[in-house]
């Protein structure tokens, strides 16, 4: 998906350029607009505008990769590790509901999965 990458990259020098602006808050910036930008397109579907819908759309997914970025600056998380993850877990989950497990069902077994791999503090 060389798409997907340019937007990353793309994503990564925004990331960057972001850390020396005075209105940059962190992680907090990207996560407020992804709420904006939603409601942007909740607002758009009805007008059948498909330009416009996908216009918002990329809002909302350039922003939710710049929260990965910020978030991985902030906390130590790994963006690639979250897109992985995210493959992983789709995966499991639509395997599970093509072979007739119930959503609920297979949300539940990856919970306890997530539990399970999660460290004890002491």
């Amino acid at each position: 998906m060389k798409s997907f990458d340019a937007l990353l990259e793309l994503a990564k020098r925004k990331s960057d350029f972001d850390q020396d602006n005075t209105w940059f808050k962190g992680s907090s910036t990207y996560l407020d607009a992804i709420k904006k930008e939603v409601d942007e397109v909740i607002e758009e579907i009805p007008k059948s505008r498909n330009n416009y819908l996908e216009d918002e759309l990329a809002d909302v997914l350039w922003n939710t990769l710049n929260s990965l970025l910020a978030l991985e600056k902030e906390t130590g998380i790994c963006t690639i590790s979250v897109l992985e993850r995210a493959v992983k877990k789709y995966r499991q989950r639509m395997a599970g509901i093509e072979a007739g497990v119930s959503w609920e069902e297979i949300k539940n077994e990856q919970k306890q999965a997530l539990a399970a791999e999660t460290p004890v503090n002491d």
